[in-house]
């Protein structure tokens, strides 16, 4: 199984339990992985750390949220697995570079970390890997 595979098959893990906690131990266990061949391979393939793509995934899915429902910031925090709003507040400025008050009021969402794609080997030519999205939260 080449790297490009493995890795498909983290994202896939992650986008299917997004709502849950992703500690590295339990995606790892998940896959029949060890944990540092996970964060090596992961790392290695994306430029991107598989706890900085969750947060990204998470905030993404958030701004989504901002924009289209009416629900409570505080609630919005709390379900992208933040403890609290003024930590929520802090990540997603730095990701979207205003606060998710002013983002809702803007109305219009757009994606900062869309899900990494991968592609394998076809007739020779090497594989290449596609990772959308703007920079990654700090």
């Amino acid at each position: 199984m080449n790297n490009s595979t493995v890795v498909e098959k983290i994202v896939d893990y992650i986008e299917t339990h997004i709502d849950e906690d992703l500690p590295l131990d339990k995606i790892a266990n998940a896959l029949n992985y060890s944990k540092f061949y996970i964060a090596r391979i992961f790392t290695e393939e994306t430029k991107c750390t598989v706890y900085k793509y969750i947060q990204g995934r998470r905030l993404t899915l958030s701004a989504q949220k901002l924009v289209e429902t009416e629900q409570p910031i505080v609630e919005i925090a709390y379900e992208a697995h933040y403890d609290s709003q003024q930590a929520f507040t802090l990540a997603f400025k730095q990701l979207y570079e205003c606060t998710p008050n002013i983002y809702r009021k803007n109305g219009v969402f757009y994606p900062k970390q869309s899900k990494i794609c991968m592609m394998g080997s076809v007739n020779g030519y090497s594989f290449m890997y596609y990772l959308a999205g703007g920079k990654l939260a700090a």
